[in-house]
């Protein structure tokens, strides 16, 4: 049954070999070989239980993810009954019952919670195959991205209007979060790549890669008429309290791990979304802030403010390109999307 299901990879293995002519074949058949061998033994593993197909495979992996069949269904494009059609296929298939439908949300099974860990596997070994002949293809259809809440006023103009006259035929689709949230995306197979604020020398998960492609600068900021006339310490202003972003931002996760490793506490006067508002608070006189000196430089409030001089305290971010290992011709517009990025905030760098 395995090896019958095989047929169709190694006619597309022929196919291939006839579309880039038999030098250029000859150059990476090694790698190649290699994947099909490894996407050959998961074929073997699961396959051989009976007659199932990928897409029952794509949809029970999406039910998953999603915890819903209708979210599923939207994400696939499909009805909810297609959906759940592929899902029983996928079970008469294996003969195991893969979700327990007494729970809401759905949830899986102990051996369906094993079952999706080697689907994922499987898929991402397609997804391998299909990059090794698509990397040539124009780009089109849905390129879907993250950017840190923190930057994406300041980033995300100017990138989609040049990734937009670069490629035409691709429609971008963003979305913000914190950089482990982009992470988790990422790793969901939710996004194709992302711009996050990490420190230098973060280690991602082993199915992402990770490119530091610049550096970002924190600052400590106060209304200018509370600015210390000499520099100062964090010990000494720490209890003027902050003005940050909710829990779950790095910036904030940063600034509380240095003030519990030097004995002292964290005091939010005020938390909320959005670096514009944050600093108009500070302006006020409402505590300190913490924001990336780019987006201090362009605040309509910066008259207002001064960047406080920390002798201890003078955090550095790195500014990363993530995305997951085979990206096929999404690679090119990737790239693009991450200089792009990384530009626009020279650019504030610059005119500062």
């Amino acid at each position: 049954m395995a090896e019958k299901n095989l047929e169709p990879i190694l006619l597309m293995l022929d196919v291939i070999e006839g579309w880039v002519g038999l030098s250029r074949f000859a150059q990476w058949h090694y790698a190649f070989s290699q994947r099909f061998m490894l996407l050959k033994h998961f074929i073997d593993c699961f396959l051989c239980a009976g007659q199932m197909k990928i897409d029952d495979i794509d949809a029970f992996v999406e039910v998953i993810r999603c915890q819903s069949i209708s979210h599923a269904a939207e994400t696939l494009q499909l009805t909810q009954p297609a959906i759940t059609r592929r899902v029983q296929n996928f079970e008469q298939a294996l003969g195991v019952e893969l979700f327990d439908r007494n729970t809401k949300p759905l949830k899986p099974t102990l051996i369906g919670t094993r079952v999706y860990e080697q689907c994922r596997l499987i898929l991402r070994e397609m997804d391998a195959l299909r990059e090794l002949v698509a990397t040539d293809a124009p780009p089109t259809g849905l390129l879907r991205l993250g950017v840190p809440q923190t930057i994406g006023d300041v980033v995300l103009l100017d990138a989609l209007k040049h990734l937009r006259g670069e490629y035409p035929e691709l429609r971008a689709q963003v979305a913000t979060g914190w950089g482990s949230q982009l992470v988790g995306k990422i790793e969901r197979g939710e996004l194709d790549a992302a711009a996050a604020l990490f420190p230098a020398g973060k280690i991602f998960p082993d199915n992402i890669v990770g490119e530091s492609i610049g550096k970002m600068e924190l600052v400590v900021v106060c209304a200018k008429a509370q600015l210390p006339k000499r520099p100062c310490k964090l010990a000494d202003v720490y209890q003027n309290g902050w003005v940050l972003n909710p829990d779950g931002c790095g910036f904030r996760a940063g600034l509380q791990r240095t003030l519990s490793d030097q004995g002292l506490a964290l005091r939010v006067n005020l938390e909320t979304f959005g670096t514009e508002l944050q600093l108009g608070l500070v302006a006020d006189g409402l505590g300190l802030g913490l924001v990336p000196r780019p987006l201090l430089e362009r605040s309509a409030h910066r008259d207002l403010l001064a960047a406080m001089p920390l002798k201890d305290f003078k955090p550095v971010m790195d500014l990363w390109l993530i995305y997951p290992h085979f990206l096929g011709n999404l690679q090119g517009p990737v790239d693009a999307f991450g200089k792009l990025v990384a530009g626009s905030l020279q650019k504030i760098k610059s005119a500062a």
